[in-house]
């Protein structure tokens, strides 16, 4: 029996290269329409290439890359555990307003301890919001899907109520809340920032994001929660019959989806917003986050590279209007990829649902 496999056959099988080329396939349909209409496909993708390779650019990648990757491995915690959490939009808004209301009572802590209490707070925040919507599948059987997109639209009217509170408001005529104190803010020091000739807003929020990352791999890969987690995510009646608590794992996967998700907002507020204005609409990073993991492949070094990549989008995208390009084609680039990678999942299943009853076939067969 010949066991020696063709390239395609190396490719299709290999989840990296199913990524790569979808992101392929995307930058090819955004030049179809930049070609539609009449616009150069190298100055627009020259534009976006340059903003992004540069020092500077570099560091605005990273600071917008940060919401994206604390997102990104909310939605791919979850996904282990066989959950959607298209709620991670509420969890990381909540886990922005709670970071925020600390920064601007409590701000005369010191710094070593202000800017630890807006991120447990944010974490709790995040987590509670995670928490409701299990106890209502698990209670009550309620879909989470539903229960979650009601809670982003409860998080964002709730954010938009605390931000009119006297004590939170700004000062001024500014629909949005006062700033944070200094103590909390997580940007690097001016004089850092002004000598290395980063962007204004470069922070170190990144390395937060690292570590977070480093402990979703951990807990993942190397503890018995993990596996349990996993387990449920695999096969939940299956996992139920080998004595694992499948509502406590689910419970437990919402809450730290959420608590990152929740982190994800403080990171924004305090290293890029320094307040919150009031919403006329949602700003997509939990949306955003479900991308990066499909990117990603739920890995969490994965979701850290597909972060990074949807950073340099969203910021290179913000010049291609420099170039007379509008900056819609970064949503088709975006979207493309996305269509394509749900594409090639789907496939996966079907040839998987294929090969199944051949290897029960041929088991029946050798006995």
């Amino acid at each position: 029996m010949d066991n020696k496999k063709t390239v395609m056959q190396i490719i299709s099988e290999n989840r990296f290269m199913h990524i790569l080329i979808s992101v392929a396939l995307g930058f090819v349909v955004g030049a179809l329409f930049l070609v539609v209409m009449g616009l150069s496909v190298g100055d627009a993708y020259g534009r976006l290439l340059s903003s992004v390779t540069t020092l500077k650019g570099v560091s605005y990648v990273i600071v917008y890359a940060i919401p994206y990757i604390m997102t990104g491995l909310s939605v791919a915690f979850a996904f282990k555990t066989g959950v959607f959490n298209i709620g991670a939009e509420g969890q990381f808004v909540m886990g922005s307003m709670s970071a925020c209301v600390v920064g601007i009572l409590l701000g005369d802590l010191p710094k070593i301890i202000l800017i630890p209490l807006c991120f447990l707070v944010a974490m709790a925040a995040g987590a509670l919001w995670g928490i409701v919507v299990g106890l209502l599948k698990t209670k009550r059987g309620i879909n989470e899907v539903l229960s979650m997109i009601m809670f982003n639209w409860i998080a964002f009217y709730l954010s938009n109520y605390i931000a009119g509170i006297p004590a939170i408001h700004s000062d001024g005529t500014a629909e949005a809340t006062k700033n944070i104190a200094d103590n909390a803010s997580t940007l690097l020091p001016a004089d850092m920032i002004k000598s290395l000739g980063l962007c204004p807003t470069a922070n170190w929020g990144i390395l937060v994001a690292i570590v977070a990352m480093l402990i979703v791999w951990f807990i993942i890969d190397k503890t018995t929660l993990g596996y349990k987690l996993k387990a449920v995510g695999a096969n939940k009646f299956a996992a139920e019959y080998g004595g694992i608590n499948v509502n406590g794992s689910i419970l437990t996967a919402l809450a730290i989806s959420g608590a990152l998700a929740g982190l994800g907002g403080a990171l924004q507020l305090m290293g890029m917003g320094s307040r919150i204005s009031v919403f006329s609409s949602q700003e997509g990073f939990g949306f955003a986050g479900i991308v990066v993991a499909l990117m990603g492949c739920s890995n969490p070094f994965g979701v850290l590279a597909a972060g990074l990549f949807y950073g340099a989008l969203t910021y290179g995208g913000s010049k291609l209007n420099l170039e007379g390009v509008p900056t819609q084609l970064i949503s088709v680039i975006v979207g493309t990829v996305v269509f394509f990678i749900a594409i090639s999942v789907i496939f996966e299943r079907l040839k998987y649902a294929k090969k199944a009853p051949k290897k029960v076939k041929e088991g029946k067969e050798n006995k």
